[in-house]
């Protein structure tokens, strides 16, 4: 043991933001219509629906917003605008600064997964944005550079949360099969709904 300790889910979830910042940075022009792993979605409707997601947590931590039916369909609103590199960076920039306020950890707050404690909301962003990273990067033709070890915490985080979230209210399909061999971030994609295969990448049910 070397007593160095585990980075806090804050910093894990700074990484993975900062990560899908440049995925999103790296977008070519003629790919925003591009189909991705999320059926009737578009790259621009799914970027889109990362930018909702972190603008509804951030209202709902400073208590100005509630995770309303229909919140997060990125087909609603258009949060991106001319420059949806820029739209996404400050959005996460928004949602990092209110879950650094004084006490949100500690706090219960009502999401669309149902009533989680801050510090599992947390949690709850760096996942949505790890598989959604998994789809923007496949539907780009990218690799992702999120850390392992990030993707593992999350993995067991998933795990372990799974089973006390309503069929209802559960963001993503059901689990789909992957080999025990694939990287991290293909076993948290797969138990997310997507598919994963040795042959080939991208595909996935419904449930985005």
């Amino acid at each position: 043991m070397n007593g160095t300790a585990n980075p806090s889910p804050i910093e894990d979830l700074t990484e993975v933001l900062a990560t899908v910042a440049d995925l999103v940075a790296g977008v070519r022009h003629d790919q925003w219509r591009d189909t991705t792993p999320c059926p009737e979605w578009e790259v621009r409707d799914l970027v889109n629906h990362m930018v909702i997601g972190h603008r509804l947590f951030t209202g709902i931590l400073r208590g100005e917003a509630a995770a309303a039916p229909g919140a997060l369909d990125p087909k609603a609103d258009d949060m991106l605008g001319d420059d949806p590199g820029a739209a996404y960076r400050g959005a996460t920039e928004e949602l990092l600064a209110a879950f650094r306020r004084p006490g949100v950890l500690e706090q219960v707050f009502r999401v669309p997964a149902g009533d989680v404690p801050g510090v599992a909301a947390v949690h709850l962003r760096a996942v949505e944005d790890l598989v959604h990273g998994w789809d923007l990067a496949r539907a780009t033709g990218r690799k992702p550079r999120f850390p392992d070890e990030i993707v593992e915490r999350e993995l067991e985080f998933t795990r372990a949360k799974l089973a006390d979230v309503p069929p209802e209210q559960a963001p993503f399909a059901p689990p789909q099969p992957v080999p025990d061999h694939a990287p991290p971030l293909d076993r948290l994609a797969a138990l997310l709904g997507r598919r994963v295969t040795p042959q080939q990448w991208g595909g996935a049910l419904s449930g985005c």
